[in-house]
């Protein structure tokens, strides 16, 4: 009888060890690929396409052309709706990156990702900076296959003590140019080196 209890005793053990070791080795295996998506998170926009209307926090994505990275984007949450190839993006940041190691940074409240063409629309207080002067709009469109940025609402530009407002803009990013139109008005200082500087853009 008590031989009997400890061959039960000992199974059981074994039993109790054996499912330990699996629910450990299903943890470790979790806590691996957390890591490594989590290491290199713009994996996460690409793995998501292979399902539909997913949600996930904070992503990153980059975009390339010819092996060269035109842009980087990060957004603290992401939904993909995969019939309509589109991201519905919040709270999101992207980088552009110009021939001469420039960089254009833009950030939006929202934004919408069209995984087909790269394109991106952009909505809510959006900021566009690089290192001479900042502009500001609700909202803007940027077209990848052209690398331009098109503005549909009133814009307003400043910096270099210098303010620019106007209807409408676009900003060339291979050539670093900025068009404005409609109702365009210049605020410069009064020896107008300002605006010599915001010409050259």
């Amino acid at each position: 009888m008590v031989w009997s209890r400890l061959i039960k005793t000992k199974k059981l053990s074994i039993l109790l060890l054996t499912v330990i070791l699996v629910a450990i080795g299903l943890i470790v295996s979790v806590f691996i690929g957390y890591r490594q998506v989590s290491n290199a998170p713009e994996l996460l926009l690409t793995s998501i396409k292979e399902g539909a209307n997913l949600s996930l926090g904070k992503i990153r994505q980059t975009a390339t052309r010819d092996g060269k990275k035109e842009w980087s984007l990060e957004a603290d949450s992401a939904n993909y709706m995969e019939a309509e190839k589109k991201v519905n993006l919040k709270n999101l940041s992207v980088i552009y990156f110009l021939d001469d190691n420039r960089e254009v940074y833009l950030e939006a409240d929202r934004g919408i990702l069209q995984t087909d063409t790269n394109d991106i629309e952009f909505a809510g207080n959006v900021v566009i900076r690089n290192d001479a002067y900042q502009m500001k709009t609700e909202h803007l469109n940027y077209k990848h296959n052209e690398r331009t940025i098109i503005c549909d609402q009133p814009i307003r530009i400043w910096g270099q003590n210098a303010e620019l407002t106007a209807a409408t803009a676009k900003y060339e990013l291979n050539a670093d140019k900025i068009v404005l139109q409609g109702n365009v008005v210049a605020t410069i200082p009064q020896d107008f080196s300002a605006i010599l500087d915001i010409s050259k853009h």
